[in-house]
């Protein structure tokens, strides 16, 4: 029987929206040391340990990938060079105000 634990990795992926490379952190999991032979009381507490073990590996190595992503999503927002979503050709008029809302802008409910 053998025990395993989760570790972080980094990656360095090509983004092709942005044209470059950006990092990512992805979780393997790693296969430790095993035991041939376990009886009674002692298996049990072998089998107990390789489980927290592999349970707190997880949690750890699951929270240090969140972070490193997070980390490396706001270094891409940075250096991405793509354009913006609504782009140019998304506005209407020379101030970017659609003419419906210019046209709401200029009734008033009251008149003199």
């Amino acid at each position: 029987m053998t025990g395993c634990i989760v570790l972080p990795q980094t990656e360095v992926v090509y983004d092709p929206e942005c044209q470059m490379h950006t990092r990512q952190v992805t979780l393997q999991a790693a296969y430790i040391g095993g035991f041939q032979r376990c009886a009674g009381d002692g298996c049990v507490a072998m089998l107990a340990a390789a489980g927290l073990v592999t349970a707190a590996s997880a949690v750890v190595s699951g929270s240090i990938a969140i972070v490193g992503n997070v980390v490396y999503w706001m270094e891409r927002q940075g250096r991405c060079l793509r354009p913006p979503a609504w782009g140019v050709s998304g506005m209407s008029g020379a101030s970017g105000v659609s003419s419906v809302s210019t046209a709401a802008s200029r009734s008033t409910p009251f008149t003199r």
